[in-house]
């Protein structure tokens, strides 16, 4: 229900511009109303499925479990969250068009396929629908000569991540003789797959799940797609994904492949490893607000696969809900941390100023104290500093680390951490201790500086009470890993 309601939606979207408009005049219809309002039925209709038992469609390629409505109401927030403040942003750049909002709302029903797949080739389908619609996002701007190069260098580098997912579904297709994850896992668990095909098919599948969450050393298209395409088509691209992302990388390594956890799970760590300590190291060096946060992701992406990699110690899956658990309960504050620190930057944007550089944020205190605190608690967030959501999530991925006996990795996990503050804590300083260069009044929109105002907020309560969140995420593994 979800997913017809919001693709019944989105076409109405698509078509009310071209209906609201007569004679080449501005459209009447306020598409970007009608599109957050679009989002309201599939939330609905999810919220009203929580806790109900797991139902299954098509031949079981489908699933509704809590994990996949619980990241679905997330993924309606998120994008929820962007359209918000979207709208100043795009409407000055001419991107004020009835595609935008459609594509955004068709990557959304894509993600909604990811985390719902219970097959490979449903999973295929729902990453095409998402990746194909953010591709025409990033090269919407067609007069920008460094947004159609991002957006270039996007779809070749998506292209080649499809690729490997594609060879590497094929041999698990080949080792096990079904397509449906479930089954693939029993077959490993009789002894009738082709183990050694298998682990193969891993290497291809990891490489692929590298891509899109953007870890080292497949991070090569991040920093310049944040950089190159607008900051609202950047906030697509950063924020809801990631969830659809981490929920294909759990479908397929712990539900389909968790009998070869042995095999992937040193993969994942050197992907988190080198994406802690390059992401952070080279952070430093940028003095681009965008190209910092795309670094800083590929050493978020860190802490997220630090908590895929603990969930199976020896060959048990004792602990297995705490690790995924924490490593969702990550990847979702992640996210509704992107969403703000990405959010001010449309904020203080305005036509021929994108506000990208750090030097742009000097003095900010000055020219608008609420604005300048809730980047701050945004930027202690990233850096994982009480009382945000960013130190409980994690030390909540780090006591799973430990549990798994790997003390090592827990240690240069908080070292790449200390060295990544320092860089989070440069924007402070730069906002508070720098004169402003900038002497405009800052007037952004209400509605913008309300839902900051909210994002800031809720990373502060979520680090103040996590517990809620928190139990949710485990319970939602469980379930899944139940079912």
């Amino acid at each position: 229900m979800p997913e017809i309601v919001l693709a019944l939606a989105t076409v109405l979207v698509l078509l009310a511009e071209v209906i609201g408009t007569h004679g080449g005049r501005k459209p009447k219809v306020a598409v970007d109303v009608l599109a957050m309002i679009a989002l309201l039925a599939p939330l609905f209709a999810t919220v009203a499925q929580l806790g109900t038992p797991t139902q299954y469609a098509f031949g079981t390629m489908y699933v509704s479990d809590d994990f996949a409505r619980l990241l679905k109401i997330f993924s309606y927030i998120a994008v929820f969250v962007t359209l918000v403040y979207a709208r100043g942003y795009i409407t000055d750049r001419q991107m004020y068009r009835g595609e935008f909002y459609s594509l955004a709302l068709f990557s959304l029903l894509g993600q909604m396929v990811m985390v719902s797949a219970n097959n490979l080739l449903v999973i295929y389908l729902g990453l095409e629908l998402m990746s194909l619609s953010l591709y025409a996002l990033a090269a919407m701007r067609r007069d920008s000569a460094t947004s159609t190069e991002a957006a270039m260098k996007y779809f070749v580098l998506g292209a080649l991540a499809s690729g490997f997912l594609l060879y590497g579904m094929s041999m698990l297709y080949g080792g096990s003789g079904t397509l449906d994850l479930p089954q693939i896992a029993e077959a490993l668990q009789n002894g009738t797959a082709d183990r050694m095909v298998l682990v193969f098919g891993a290497v291809f599948i990891v490489a692929g799940l590298a891509f899109k969450f953007g870890a080292v050393p497949f991070h090569m298209w991040v920093p310049d797609v944040y950089q190159g395409t607008p900051t609202a088509v950047t906030l697509l691209i950063a924020g809801a994904p990631k969830l659809a992302a981490y929920a294909i990388a759990f479908r397929i390594l712990v539900e389909g492949l968790i009998g070869i956890a042995v095999d992937w799970q040193p993969m994942i760590i050197m992907l988190s490893v080198a994406s802690l300590v390059i992401g952070n190291l080279v952070a430093i060096a940028q003095t681009n607000f965008k190209r910092m946060l795309a670094y800083s992701t590929i050493a978020q992406v860190g802490f997220v696969m630090l908590g895929l990699l603990s969930g199976v110690v020896g060959g048990s899956a004792e602990k297995a809900a705490d690790a995924y658990g924490s490593s969702m309960f990550y990847i979702v504050t992640y996210v509704l941390t992107t969403l703000g620190s990405f959010g001010a930057i449309q904020m203080l944007a305005r036509l021929g100023f994108e506000a990208e550089e750090l030097s742009d944020l000097r003095g900010l205190n000055k020219r608008s104290g609420s604005m300048a605190l809730v980047m701050l608690i945004l930027m202690f967030s990233l850096a994982g500093i009480p009382p945000t959501v960013g130190f409980y999530a994690k030390l909540s991925v780090l006591q799973a680390v430990v549990n798994t006996g790997q003390i090592w990795l827990a240690v240069l996990a908080v070292m790449a951490s200390l060295v990544g503050a320092f860089y989070y804590l440069r924007v402070v300083k730069i906002m508070y201790f720098e004169e402003p260069t900038e002497s405009a009044t800052l007037n952004p929109p209400v509605w913008g500086r309300s839902m900051l105002s909210v994002n800031g907020a809720m990373v502060l309560l979520l680090g103040i009470m996590p517990a809620p969140l928190m139990n949710a995420c485990y319970g939602a593994v469980t379930t899944a890993l139940a079912g």
